[in-house]
């Protein structure tokens, strides 16, 4: 199935880009998502624990199943300051 990965503040630095389309299996979760996309982006590693998750208006976690054509807002935590 395909879908769309939207990365936000820091993580679209380290991605190099906004958004990112890609193909994962039939059943695949969010973490399905985040694993593929550490391989290919070390470096996301880094916010292994702290990274969120949005489908639409809502936070979702790692184990919400996908849907083909979903975009999934990837963002590092809101900070203060």
């Amino acid at each position: 199935m395909n879908v769309r990965a939207e990365f936000y503040s820091r993580l679209k630095e380290i991605v190099g880009a906004s958004a990112l389309e890609l193909f994962l299996p039939e059943n695949a979760t969010v973490n399905d998502l985040f694993e593929q996309l550490k391989e290919s982006h070390p470096k996301l590693r880094d916010f292994e624990r702290s990274v969120l998750f949005g489908i639409g208006v809502e936070f979702v976690d790692r184990n919400h199943p996908l849907n083909e054509g979903d975009t999934i807002a990837i963002m590092p935590p809101v900070q203060g300051g």
